[in-house]
């Protein structure tokens, strides 16, 4: 039986309570933290005001609610990780009207610039932004970068029904082109495929599904060719979308209407795009993301408090990747697109 998010976690956090702590009372080194400089680039936070929000609308779960920064720094020290880069999870501000998002959003990523400045070197952050109303999410993307000094945006791959190729959106991805920012995206469950499967959670099938229609909807809708100078991030290894490329590829060939949206072809898109290895660092993904995108565009990502930052080492580790390989996916595949990062 395939064990859920949930289950995976309380596993984690069973071993460590079951004897994961030295005689002194410091957590013991597990063998991936050998390496101490990991940059973990997909690791939730839960910001007070945000859980409170989702706490109103029973849409808290137990990991949101069970998430601190003791866990977090346990977590990224049995991973031998040196910087996690945090960010909500699902449904981040979507839930709520405008102008509560807003303000969520604003005190949120308020909050998490402080734990970055309260732990030195320790965090960096994706901002979060209210998409239900495009010149406040422009106002807060300019607040979080230029104030806040985040270190891209974090995005879910669809709201409602739109996913982030939408035409609605073009403010905010051509705003993200124009400062060469880095847009780290996360899934959710759309409006489309509520349900579809009720005994079977939806980020078994649908998130890596949704991953993959934000990708093929960016590059078909002619964003990506636009915005080339916008460095997008995609969680666990792209989803579905490296079983998928020949489709993609073939795409514009049958539908002509298609092929002045990606000038540069489709595979040049794809190939640029960076991909994490969260829920994704075992021989299936991997084997199929190496084929399609070179280490370089590989990054680390662990995706605490769902998985553990350990597991994900263990996993790229027995896939056998050379050490070199190893140090560009944990660290310094990261530091190129985050160079602030080398400066914590």
């Amino acid at each position: 039986m395939i064990a859920t998010r949930r289950e995976l976690f309380l596993r984690t956090l069973g071993a460590f309570s079951a004897g994961a702590l030295m005689s002194d009372g410091r957590m013991a080194a597990q063998a991936p933290a050998r390496n101490a400089n990991r940059i973990d680039v997909h690791h939730h936070v839960a910001p007070p005001r945000w859980v409170a929000e989702l706490a109103s609308k029973n849409l808290a779960t137990p990991d949101i609610t069970g998430w601190s920064v003791a866990r977090t720094l346990d977590d990224m020290e049995k991973a031998g990780v040196a910087t996690s880069v945090l960010s909500v999870t699902t449904p981040a501000v979507s839930f709520a009207p405008p102008e509560v998002a807003i303000r969520i959003a604003r005190e949120s990523n308020e909050w998490v610039a402080g734990l970055r400045r309260d732990y030195p070197g320790r965090f960096g952050f994706f901002a979060m932004l209210p998409l239900q109303d495009i010149d406040g999410g422009l106002r807060e993307m300019e607040y979080a970068l230029d104030t806040l000094g985040a270190d891209g945006i974090g995005l879910m791959t669809s709201y409602g029904d739109k996913w982030l190729g939408h035409a609605s959106f073009a403010p905010i991805m051509n705003e993200l082109n124009r400062r060469k920012a880095v847009l780290y995206t996360h899934p959710t469950l759309a409006n489309c495929c509520k349900n579809l499967l009720p005994d079977v959670s939806p980020t078994v099938v649908e998130y890596g599904t949704d991953t993959s229609r934000t990708i093929v909807d960016i590059v078909f809708s002619g964003t990506a060719a636009r915005c080339p100078d916008l460095q997008f991030i995609f969680s666990h290894a792209g989803g579905t979308l490296p079983f998928l490329t020949e489709r993609l590829v073939q795409a514009p060939v049958i539908n002509k209407a298609l092929a002045s949206r990606v000038p540069n072809g489709v595979l040049h898109e794809l190939k640029r795009f960076y991909y994490d290895t969260a829920w994704a660092a075992h021989p299936m993904a991997l084997g199929s993301l190496t084929k399609l995108v070179a280490v370089s565009q590989v990054l680390f990502g662990s995706d605490f408090p769902y998985r553990t930052g350990a597991e994900t080492a263990q996993g790229l580790v027995d896939y056998g990747f050379s050490a070199n390989d190893l140090k560009a996916i944990t660290r310094d595949n990261a530091l190129r697109l985050l160079p602030r990062l080398s400066r914590v």
